[in-house]
């Protein structure tokens, strides 16, 4: 027989707990334990171990290193994202923001690969709602099945009786199964449903792509395990309100984790944006101060874009200091740096910074390209197009080096740059050709090179 009891979980990171706690022992967090009521003693209908072939141990030299079968999803920039491809029964976790377009590319993926029978299992919108969006977005429908339900345990028969290349499950958190007794998008329902899913995928051998939801913290909604138990976590980052959208891969079993695709939100849905330099490069009339020309490397894929700076007099005697996309505490740093390195009295100005294009900076190689976009402004003197900058400034006002150098070096020069700043340490091959890489060692060495006139 069944029987109900009441546990706590750990809604940050699923930790089970038999009476409430205050803070987590697993996580530390405060205030997460919510009262669940779940079924004891229930047979569940799935088992959910992984079905990953053979039922004894093995020698791991006998084990077949043959690679993993992969389908191709027809768009270039989510192949080359999940590592060469979808790989046959995985799991796929996309993450992001409201409106910023899972759904949209979730949909447009099996509608540009027509080859590919595809169930779409929608617990948010219907029928209409996804044909609808199916319209807008174009290409070949005839081969994608759409399927309305949140109990799990119908999905599985329904995918089971009609075998499809590719399951698209929207979302995670409205799904439920019958063999646990809460509320959909609860902790205990969000891991038994994953773990159905899991099991589905490695036993068919159907890659199943998950759609989830993020917390206002930015994290994807439900507990970490849910995390854990995919092979790969694809998150969006981004403005919901701007053009472009950044797709991110946080976990991949099957590739690396240092590749990045951008797209541009249309009319028509997500369009691949295979050289995301051109769309960050300065739009503005030459001969403008404020603006310097950063080399940014984001994962493997190097970015030229442009810093925007705005120094002004304090209007209200307390001085403002405000950055959109870099962190204000790394701006507070090189402005003090600045002052008691370089002897430059910003205290009683208001500094306003801006990276163009809507991205969120953490290279610290934006740190050199942020310091003169800012003395720029400062002198209202305007810095050369065909300059840009990459290195880090530290505490005593130094240029220090930063990795890959020589992507950042060759990147500047393919898109015809003349001059880059780096480090005097830095470490690059001596026959780039096409563009003069000037060494500086602090901050006094940058002004005198860049400023001298």
């Amino acid at each position: 027989m069944a029987k109900e009891k009441s546990v706590f979980f750990c809604t940050e990171c699923g930790n089970e707990s038999p009476k409430w706690m205050g803070r987590c022992p697993a996580c530390g967090s405060w205030n997460t334990m919510v009262e669940k009521t779940v079924a004891t003693g229930k047979p569940a209908k799935n088992s959910h171990a992984a079905a990953r072939g053979g039922g004894k141990p093995q020698r791991l030299s006998e084990v077949s290193s043959a690679a993993e079968r992969r389908i191709s999803l027809g768009d270039p920039e989510v192949d080359r994202l999940l590592g060469g491809g979808l790989v046959e029964g995985s799991l796929v976790l996309l993450g992001g923001e409201p409106g910023i377009g899972k759904s949209t590319l979730s949909l447009q993926l099996p509608l540009g690969c027509p080859q590919l029978k595809t169930l779409y299992v929608s617990g948010e919108e219907s029928a209409a709602q996804v044909r609808m969006r199916a319209e807008r977005l174009g290409g070949d429908s005839s081969n994608c099945m759409i399927y309305c339900e949140t109990l799990i345990e119908k999905v599985i028969a329904e995918a089971l009786e009609l075998q499809p290349g590719l399951m698209v499950v929207d979302s995670v958190q409205t799904m439920y199964s019958e063999t646990v007794d809460s509320s959909a998008g609860s902790v205990s329902q969000i891991k038994e449903v994953t773990a159905i899913l899991l099991h589905f995928a490695k036993s068919s051998g159907i890659p199943v792509l998950l759609i989830g939801h993020i917390t206002k913290d930015g994290a994807i909604a439900g507990p970490k395990i849910l995390e854990h138990i995919v092979d790969v976590v694809l998150q969006f980052e981004g403005d919901d309100k701007g053009a472009y959208r950044l797709l991110r891969s946080i976990k991949n079993r099957f590739g690396s984790t240092s590749e990045l695709a951008v797209f541009e939100m249309t009319g028509t849905g997500l369009r691949d944006v295979t050289n995301p330099s051109e769309m960050l490069m300065p739009m503005h009339e030459q001969g403008l101060s404020g603006t310097a020309v950063a080399v940014m490397l984001d994962g493997l894929r190097p970015f030229v874009f442009e810093v925007q700076a705005l120094v002004s007099t304090a209007a209200y005697g307390t001085p403002q200091r405000s950055a959109t996309g870099f962190d204000g505490r790394r701006l507070g740093m090189l402005l003090a740096v600045l002052e008691k390195r370089a002897g430059f009295k910003l205290n009683m100005k208001d500094v306003f910074l801006n990276m163009a294009g809507g991205l969120r900076v953490a290279d610290p190689a934006c740190d050199l390209a942020v310091v003169c976009a800012v003395l720029s402004s400062a002198f209202d003197y305007a810095i050369p197009e065909d300059i840009c900058f990459a290195a880090e400034v530290g505490l005593s006002g130094e240029v220090r080096p930063v990795n890959q150098c020589d992507r950042r070096i060759a990147e500047a020069a393919r898109l015809g740059f003349k001059k880059i700043f780096v480090s005097k340490y830095a470490a690059f091959d001596k026959k780039v050709t096409g563009i003069q890489v000037i060494k500086v060692a602090d901050i006094p060495a940058v002004v005198r090179a860049l400023f001298k006139g």
